[in-house]
């Protein structure tokens, strides 16, 4: 997942975890993504809020955003709903806060 000329960020994993999900929903049928990385969640909202101005020079792990990207638009095109929505999924657990 992590190439040297790629580019690799703690984001990563995240993004491709992203990816897989949007590969694996057929782009006719609305999907809910439910995320616990607000990192992730401001990367794709920079990517879809600035549209044609946004660049991915420079940015981390431009590979997987353009993928990311992508999908989105096929699913945009087909008409599909895509909602991205963060959950606190550690909250109260001792050893997350370690």
């Amino acid at each position: 997942m992590g190439c040297e000329e790629e580019g690799f960020s703690s984001n990563r994993p995240e993004l491709a975890a992203f990816v897989l999900a949007l590969r694996r929903t057929p782009v006719t049928k609305p999907m809910l993504y439910l995320c616990d990385n607000q990192a992730l969640l401001k990367a794709v909202k920079r990517w879809v809020s600035e549209g044609g101005k946004a660049t991915s020079i420079g940015a981390p792990d431009a590979d997987m955003s353009l993928e990311a990207i992508e999908e989105l638009s096929k699913r945009t095109i087909a008409g599909a709903a895509t909602f991205l929505v963060k959950v606190k999924v550690h909250r109260g657990e001792p050893a997350n806060h370690q």
